[in-house]
């Protein structure tokens, strides 16, 4: 549902994100978003399945998704606001920097992952979001991310 940025509530189906982000499967880390606050922030879901490549290798037993995994899915959720929410949309949105990673608790298959994203602030073409993962309400990782948006 594409709606107005003006600060109400919205959000997007899975159609609507692979229009603003150019990634695909096997890489593409956030499934839907639940809430949009206009530019402000948002809230992405990823639902964690046990037949993801990364689970072959990581760990065989014991899977675990790695954590630079959930760190993307945060600057996915924040790439996808981005792109959604500035005029005209921006031919790119790049990954820039991730300061203050910590990874609390494994996300494991069967595990709903929320990433919750704040935008810091945003100067010309630099966006920069605080983000946290939580699953059932705890928190498993965070990091502050930086976002580049690509006009031409």
């Amino acid at each position: 549902m594409m709606g107005d940025t003006t600060g109400s509530l919205d959000t997007a189906e899975i159609l609507e994100i692979l229009t603003y982000l150019p990634h695909r499967y096997p890489f593409l880390l956030v499934d839907r978003i639940i809430e949009m606050k206009g530019d402000e922030s948002c809230i992405g879901i990823k639902n964690v399945t046990y037949n993801e490549p990364q689970f072959t290798g990581h760990f065989p037993g014991r899977p675990i998704m790695p954590g630079v995994l959930l760190i993307e899915g945060m600057a996915q959720t924040a790439g996808a606001l981005c792109a959604r929410t500035v005029t005209p949309r921006p031919k790119a949105v790049y990954f820039m920097t991730i300061d203050k990673a910590k990874f609390r608790k494994p996300v494991i298959p069967g595990d709903v992952v929320e990433y919750h994203m704040t935008k810091l602030k945003n100067r010309l073409n630099m966006w920069w979001f605080r983000g946290e993962a939580k699953v059932a309400g705890a928190l498993v990782a965070q990091a502050e991310v930086a976002a580049m948006l690509v006009r031409d």
